[in-house]
């Protein structure tokens, strides 16, 4: 068996984008992706909007058909023939509390369904013991069951999601930024019931947010994604405090200060034009056409992954800068 839980390898998802009547182009959404995470392990995966974060969560769920790479789950590849082997396993909670639940089912039949399909009860009041159970463990009562999603708060939403995330007993979950659209006080009870069922069922998870912050609160590792590509991934204070891509050190040098005397002596580090096409990706490293340092090279040759420090690694050409 494999020493992780999870094992990315070179994932790729690119997609067909039709540009005239018989011919199309690749949009490279993800672009050689790899990483690994251990049981009970948190990796916080960031980037600006568009990077590829959520179509790498969705990819190794297989919700998207990878076009290549490997996704290996407790050693075992998962492929489209055998994805419903580990359905139980993985699970996601999605982005939008608002659309990813049915209104016209109620909180038991939303957070019951996943038992369902996997026959995991043996009749009826033992369907009802563990629907009761789980909404409890997300901070709900068994009052919540009768009532239908509209009824809920964002806040009260996502913890049904997460419910019903919980119902097969997963060992892994991909977390969609699940509390970028929540208000700032219901973000930290939300991630403060991460943390709470991820310490009593030993989950692990893929966090994808915006919020770096919040990532590094809740993340063992961080990775940062650009253009469909991993450029740094390292332990979280390692990525915060000691960023070695320029483009993680923008990143974090955007992050907001509460104290204005320190805001004032910070500084922001301003990134150049816009992000480049996916379906025309730059030539060379991705990140060329925004970076203050690119040279020659780095429009020659894309830089792969480099360690530079023990589990720091980095894809750029000038990772002493």
């Amino acid at each position: 068996m494999s020493e992780h839980l999870l094992e990315v390898k070179n994932l790729k998802q690119h997609f067909p984008i039709k540009t005239g009547w018989f011919s199309s182009t690749p949009l490279k959404a993800v672009d050689g992706v790899s990483f690994d995470i251990d049981e009970g392990e948190t990796l916080g995966l960031v980037g600006e909007s568009g990077c590829g974060k959520t179509t790498v969560g969705r990819t190794i769920l297989h919700l998207y058909k990878p076009t290549s790479g490997e996704v290996i789950y407790q050693g075992k590849q998962i492929t489209p023939a055998n994805v419903k082997d580990f359905r139980r396993e993985m699970q996601i909670v999605f982005q939008d509390p608002y659309s990813s639940l049915n209104p016209r089912m109620t909180v038991a039949d939303i957070v019951g369904e996943p038992l369902d399909i996997h026959h995991l009860y043996a009749n009826k009041n033992e369907r009802m013991e563990k629907i009761t159970h789980l909404l409890n463990l997300v901070g709900l009562n068994s009052d919540h069951a009768r009532r239908y999603a509209h009824e809920f708060s964002g806040g009260q939403r996502q913890r049904i999601g997460i419910a019903r995330a919980l119902a097969v007993d997963p060992k892994f979950i991909v977390c969609d930024e699940p509390v970028s659209a929540l208000d700032v006080s219901i973000q930290a009870q939300v991630i403060n019931t991460f943390e709470e069922l991820q310490e009593k069922l030993g989950i692990a998870y893929l966090f994808i947010a915006h919020d770096l912050l919040v990532v590094q609160h809740i993340s063992k590792r961080i990775a940062v994604m650009y253009l469909g590509k991993i450029v740094e991934i390292g332990e979280a204070n390692d990525i915060i405090y000691s960023p070695s891509h320029p483009y993680t050190q923008s990143l974090i040098s955007a992050i907001p200060i509460p104290d204005p005397n320190t805001a004032r002596e910070k500084q922001r580090i301003p990134l150049i034009g816009d992000v480049p096409s996916p379906m025309h990706m730059p030539s060379g490293c991705p990140f060329r056409t925004r970076c203050r340092y690119a040279t020659e090279q780095c429009a020659k040759e894309c830089p792969s992954l480099q360690e530079i420090a023990p589990g720091h690694q980095i894809a750029c050409w000038n990772p002493h800068i």
